[in-house]
């Protein structure tokens, strides 16, 4: 057999081991209703098994953007797909949905096998977590395209609500309260601010830094917290006006994609409790608070909006779960975001 698509920089055999490599790490994410299909040329699942009445599919698609830049330099390849997942299903969520399968692409320079294994086990991992399925994929070989070593990496996510459950914001009035959910620091987030930082104050991701309590590369590479299982346990007792997932654009640009027309939020920064990695980017790199409110979920990676009156509950889950429960605003009559410091 002619080796000219090897030649081309194509190895058909590590594609194969590629799959053989995942096979046991996708065996691990298989739901309810989820087909398993690794090989076949489309992902199936079976949404009759849900039992919804009428069934309302919530899909959403992201990437982790120059995060990726990080985990290169670092050769840390194995929370990465982590982050992928995350960043689909925590969209998915704000509208009620819960997910229910995962596709993700995987585009690279060289395939090895090796590095295939660890992001998609990093994938798997996510989709654990979000109580998914990983139902297909595809890993594309691309040299020219990407360096030896580099990769891209994108997912996409499909979630199910019945429709009289669909969360849309509609309800949420002045008055209405905003709980701030803990994130896990930078998560997939402002990655190309960060990497200037990194560069302009020459700071070292492989040097432990004490106003951080641990390793730069280590701490930004932290993946990106799934709130899917918190949100399920708030769903069943907590009456939801509205939900956010603060991603790129920080608060500013974030919560008001969820507010009716003609009103906005107070955000009072001193409840949101202190994650450390932001005061250091901050401080290294010179940015306003503004900007950084613009850029990172400083230390908020999902909120609730709920009636003052549903507060109680609210208060007795946080306690039975043992999360950490943050009152960082209120709705207002009054468009836009605006901080208090």
């Amino acid at each position: 057999m002619s080796n000219k698509y090897m030649d081309a920089g194509v190895s058909l055999e590590a594609g194969y081991e590629s799959v053989r490599r995942i096979k046991s790490h996708v065996d691990r994410t298989q739901i309810k209703g989820s087909i398993n299909s690794l090989g076949a040329f489309g992902g199936m699942f079976d949404l009759s098994q849900l039992g919804l009445k009428e069934p309302v599919l919530v899909s959403g698609t992201d990437g982790v953007g120059t995060k990726l830049m990080l985990a290169f330099q670092m050769d840390k390849h194995d929370t990465i797909g982590e982050d992928v997942v995350a960043m689909c299903v925590n969209d998915v969520l704000v509208q009620g949905a819960l997910p229910l399968y995962f596709l993700d692409y995987i585009a690279v320079g060289k395939n090895f096998p090796e590095q295939i294994e660890n992001i998609v086990k990093g994938v798997a991992e996510g989709c654990i977590k979000a109580g998914c399925a990983l139902i297909g994929g595809e890993t594309a070989e691309m040299p020219g395209m990407y360096s030896e070593g580099h990769y891209d990496i994108a997912g996409f996510t499909v979630g199910a609500v019945e429709k009289s459950k669909l969360i849309t914001g509609k309800k949420i009035k002045a008055g209405d309260v905003i709980v701030g959910v803990k994130s896990s620091g930078v998560h997939s987030n402002g990655f190309s601010l960060v990497r200037k930082i990194i560069k302009d104050s020459n700071l070292n991701l492989q040097e432990y830094y004490e106003e951080i309590d641990g390793k730069l590369g280590d701490i930004l590479l932290n993946p990106t917290r799934i709130y899917v299982d918190l949100v399920k346990k708030v769903l069943e007792k907590v009456e939801i006006n509205g939900m956010c997932h603060i991603t790129g654009g920080g608060f500013y640009e974030n919560i008001p994609r969820v507010l009716p027309s003609g009103l906005g939020v107070e955000v009072y920064e001193k409840e949101i409790e202190k994650v450390k990695i932001f005061d250091f980017l901050a401080e290294k790199g010179n940015v306003l608070k503004e900007e950084m409110f613009n850029v990172f979920n400083m230390g908020i990676g999902y909120i609730f909006i709920i009636d003052e009156d549903e507060m109680k509950k609210m208060e007795e889950l946080f306690n039975e779960i043992d999360e950490k429960l943050m009152v960082i605003g209120k709705v207002v009559e009054n468009e836009g975001v605006h901080i208090k410091w």
